[in-house]
């Protein structure tokens, strides 16, 4: 089965769209930084282990990598991507790197790391292009996630889910 590493922000758009239980019914597997899963998600959204989620260790080596990141690359990245990755985001991407898979991110400066370090990436409307979704569930959830705020680029998503159809 397919595994894929997320960083929070994807959970956090799962959850905000209703779709936590149905990503977890998906043919793939999920994990994510054990750091970042107990610091950022635990907290506000407790049992997702239960339900699937792989909490997983980033090597020695892998969090030496991530910690290097940042240096390598934040000096590039653009102010109008929003945030620097932080140091959890780095995370996820070094654990993608060390499990070989792809990591789950709709984070635009993330993606750009994880692009230059040769990581595939696959966002919120990278689920639904895969058509791991219906486009009806598909519409359903951005509405979801656009009322809880979540910050996608809401025309390319539509346009993806209206090529769809």
């Amino acid at each position: 089965m397919r595994l894929l590493i997320s960083d929070a922000n994807i959970l956090i758009d799962m959850e905000a769209g209703a779709l936590m239980a149905t990503l977890f019914q998906l043919p793939m597997q999920f994990g994510i930084p054990d750091l970042l899963y107990y610091e950022e998600i635990e907290p506000g959204s407790p049992g997702l282990e239960e339900m699937g989620l792989q909490v997983m260790e980033v090597s020695g080596d892998f969090v030496a990598y991530a910690q290097q990141l940042p240096g390598q690359h934040n000096h590039l990245l653009p102010a109008k991507n929003g945030p620097k990755p932080s140091h959890n985001d780095y995370l996820a991407l070094a654990l993608s790197k060390q499990e070989a898979c792809t990591l789950l991110t709709g984070d635009a400066n993330l993606r750009i790391v994880a692009n230059k370090e040769q990581v595939n990436v696959m966002g919120t409307i990278g689920l639904i292009e895969n058509q791991l979704l219906s486009v009806d569930d598909a519409f359903k959830a951005l509405d979801r996630m656009k009322s809880g705020k979540r910050r996608l680029p809401w025309p390319e998503a539509e346009k993806v889910l209206n090529a769809l159809r």
